[in-house]
């Protein structure tokens, strides 16, 4: 699994003009299940978005676990496209949906589960997404 995560004062998505997820200061995580990943590489993924010690404070850096921030998790096949040829991506790699969905689900629970509060997006859904970034501080995070 795959994860682009950044370090945000606010970030929000919305999805038809409503927003279906925000949160304040905390971390975004747009999210990519790939045809090998299993619910153990997502709960994995989850650890490490928890954990990530990406917020300065004065005695060193905090998770958002630590500071009790939220994480907003954003479905994101598009992290397992290629590029290497040609000028169209190849999707190959991307888990496809029917199995993608529970593993992004599981990436949520997991979160939640380590007590963190999680707002999402609409899994298959055309989304807007916003944020602003704190940093700018943005991290890939591969789960193999």
């Amino acid at each position: 699994m795959r994860a682009v995560v950044s370090r945000v004062d606010t970030a929000a998505v919305t999805v038809d003009g409503a927003v279906a997820g925000e949160i304040g200061r905390g971390l975004l995580a747009l999210v990519g299940a790939g045809r090998d990943d299993d619910a153990a590489r997502a709960r994995e993924l989850a650890r490490k978005i928890a954990e990530l010690r990406v917020f300065p404070t004065e005695d060193g850096a905090r998770s958002a676990s630590d500071l009790g921030l939220p994480v907003l998790v954003v479905s994101q096949f598009t992290l397992y496209g290629d590029t290497r040829k040609g000028r169209r991506p190849s999707w190959d790699a991307a888990a496809p949906a029917e199995a993608a969905e529970p593993l992004v689900d599981e990436v949520v629970g997991e979160l939640r589960r380590r007590g963190l509060e999680v707002a999402t997006g609409v899994f298959g859904a055309r989304m807007q997404v916003s944020s602003v970034n704190d940093g700018p501080m943005t991290l890939l995070i591969e789960v193999n």
